[in-house]
């Protein structure tokens, strides 16, 4: 047993029964770093540590395929798969060649600090810590490489929750008049359905039923499967694209190729309407906060909000309360209906009766 330094940190050797165990005290101070190891001496002597565990000969690299592989692309929906992929990249550019039992706190810390410096989204950080965090839970759950999570033991960003941006009438008009036909038909049906870009890209003729004016939504966040009604604007644009739909092509909205409409396209689209509009704020998801924001400021309730907007948690639709005070109007007025009433009460005559007897 002994210490010796990795750059500016103390590391500790331990061997017993054969077996060669390196760990950081993740200190700089030899004395700290001694009183580290000396704790530990005292706790093999009580057979209380010292197990070799797989974790101590995999990467970080191996750790983060195996959980693409076993866990994200079979349990997740995929475009959330595919998001986890591109948030792996950036993770190992700094932890792939680490073993995954050398990753400390302080170098959870250090990548935060890296993230920062290079200017990405608090959101972005947060989003990386939370996938490398729920990567080494299941390498501690279920496959037992290693016995401790170091990123659960590092603080998330502050995230600045700015209010959603959503369209007025007016803009969206603007917005239509200067964009080419086939996104106004997309930017029409997200702002009428509040579908996803990824729901309306993939919605099918199979799903639509123009008998019975609904959609059928089946991939989503929260994979489930909603039968939705249309607006009339809704309707009245599938009835336009069926008399023109290729019968080959499967999809609602598809290229003149007949094919599906690629992502990349879309907001590459999107992102020259928006420029000749004056709307540089904008982007394509907003008009799916314009759909739930007009349901609010026309009186809707947020239950009814949640249901069609297919939220998961009523409390991530109370974001949009507050775009409509007057909503809430109806609330309020029960109290002075309940006032009247009492008021009206003590006043009757049978009252009257009841206070003289």
């Amino acid at each position: 047993m002994g210490l010796y330094k990795r750059g500016d940190t103390w590391w500790m050797r331990l061997t017993m029964n054969g077996q060669t165990l390196r760990r950081s005290t993740e200190t700089t101070d030899r004395r700290l770093a001694g009183r580290v190891l000396d704790k530990l001496k005292g706790q093999i002597a009580e057979n209380k540590w010292f197990t070799r565990l797989p974790g101590d000969d995999r990467t970080f690299r191996e750790l983060m395929t195996k959980y693409l592989n076993e866990h994200s692309v079979p349990n997740k929906a995929a475009t959330s798969s595919l998001r986890d992929r591109s948030l792996a990249k950036r993770l190992l550019e700094v932890f792939g060649d680490m073993t995954v039992t050398d990753i400390g706190r302080r170098h959870v810390t250090a990548y935060k600090a890296k993230r920062r410096t290079d200017s990405a989204a608090p959101k972005t950080i947060n989003n990386e810590l939370v996938l490398m965090g729920h990567a080494f839970t299941m390498a501690i759950r279920e496959w037992e490489w290693l016995n401790e999570n170091p990123v659960t033991l590092v603080s998330k960003e502050r995230v600045q929750n700015h209010l959603e941006r959503w369209l007025t009438f007016e803009e969206e008009a603007t917005l239509l008049a200067l964009a080419p036909g086939w996104l106004c038909e997309l930017i029409v049906f997200a702002v009428e359905t509040g579908l996803r870009e990824s729901e309306i890209l993939n919605l099918q003729w199979c799903h639509v039923d123009l008998f019975r004016k609904t959609i059928a939504i089946l991939e989503q966040k929260n994979r489930g499967r909603d039968t939705l009604p249309v607006s009339n604007r809704a309707l009245d644009l599938l009835k336009e694209r069926a008399k023109v739909r290729p019968l080959a092509c499967p999809y609602v909205f598809c290229n003149t190729k007949g094919t599906r409409i690629r992502t990349s396209n879309l907001w590459r689209a999107f992102k020259r309407a928006r420029g000749k509009a004056g709307l540089t704020n904008v982007r394509f998801h907003d008009l799916r906060h314009t759909f739930a924001t007009r349901l609010v400021q026309n009186g809707a309730d947020l239950y009814m909000v949640q249901k069609l907007g297919r939220w998961k948690t009523l409390s991530i639709v109370t974001r949009y309360a507050h775009r409509h005070p007057e909503s809430l109007r109806a609330g309020i007025a029960i109290l002075d209906q309940a006032r009247a009433r009492s008021t009206k009460t003590a006043h009757s005559p049978a009252a009257a009766t009841e206070a003289v007897g």
